[in-house]
């Protein structure tokens, strides 16, 4: 049986890259429209929001929301990839770093930063990879951008160890955090754990594991949440009455106020479209029907 159009929210687990889990759901729901709102690296756990059929050209609006983590750095130990996963580059003593200068400089890494992505993001540098140039022997050297860090907040300082939980904009990297930390610290830094805890508001309360979604009946049914339920999760939503959801299904701008790219929805409930503000009318982002 194949899947109706919706979203699913998967704990993903350690070791696995985000394709492999894609597959795994391909299988289950029956079908090859399936799609992540943004990647995790093999080493994290956590939440990976998948869009299946229809649901899948809400993904890349899904990617631009904000995100949560939580996290567990290595000071002293700094590696080529910024995380466990890399070679170490450098070590440093953290005898004597006491607790209240580390909770002081996490401190400073909340707000508006412009951060240097880890070299072995996906970034693309000239068509290719920078993580893929890494693996070939280049040197890769990325641009800071900005991002921004709502919240962070540090929830356990075990000697070199620092557990911390981040609420912060799509784009930030935690293992480029890990790494100017250590920097700040002067001992150097690297990413030995990472759980991403939402996605927008998408969060590990609605996540199901693989194998959890290995049980539900074929094509997922009765475990995706509809589209029409994920948009108006997702984003402000607005009634439209019979005549304007006809423009809509012909894409065709409407004449309202809206304040921030927002779900359309017809009298019946059925979820049309996503549209943005365009001066004083609407302009359709992505029609649905």
């Amino acid at each position: 049986m194949t899947a109706e159009s919706g979203l699913v929210v998967v704990d993903k687990s350690g070791g696995m890259t985000s394709h492999d889990v894609v597959s795994r759901v391909r299988r289950l729901a029956g079908t090859r429209k399936v799609g992540h709102a943004g990647t995790l690296d093999p080493m994290a756990t956590g939440v990976l929001v998948l869009g299946v059929n229809r649901a899948t050209r809400l993904l890349g609006h899904l990617m631009l929301t904000e995100k949560g983590y939580d996290a567990t750095i290595r000071l002293g130990v700094s590696t080529t990839t910024d995380d466990a996963e890399g070679e170490v580059t450098a070590t440093a003593s953290t005898d004597g770093l006491e607790e209240a200068v580390v909770r002081a400089a996490a401190g400073e890494f909340v707000g508006d930063l412009l951060q240097v992505p880890t070299a072995v993001s996906a970034i693309k540098v000239d068509g290719k990879r920078a993580y893929q140039r890494v693996r070939d022997g280049e040197e890769v050297e990325l641009k800071a951008r900005p991002v921004t860090v709502h919240e962070l907040t540090v929830r356990a300082v075990r000697g070199a160890e620092v557990d911390l939980s981040v609420r912060c904009s799509s784009g930030t990297y935690i293992r480029a955090i890990a790494r100017d930390l250590g920097a700040r610290l002067g001992v150097g830094g690297h990413l030995t754990a990472l759980r991403r805890t939402a996605v927008g508001p998408y969060d590990l309360a609605s996540a199901r594991t693989l194998d959890q979604l290995g049980e539900a009946p074929p094509g997922l049914q009765g475990v995706l949440m509809p589209i029409a339920d994920a948009a108006r999760a997702a984003f402000p939503s607005r009634e439209l009455d019979d005549t304007q959801a006809a423009d809509v299904r012909v894409g065709r701008a409407l004449d309202v106020g809206l304040d921030e790219l927002t779900a359309v929805f017809a009298p019946d409930g059925e979820f049309l479209a996503l549209y943005e503000p365009r001066g004083e009318t609407a302009k359709a982002v992505a029609v649905f029907v």
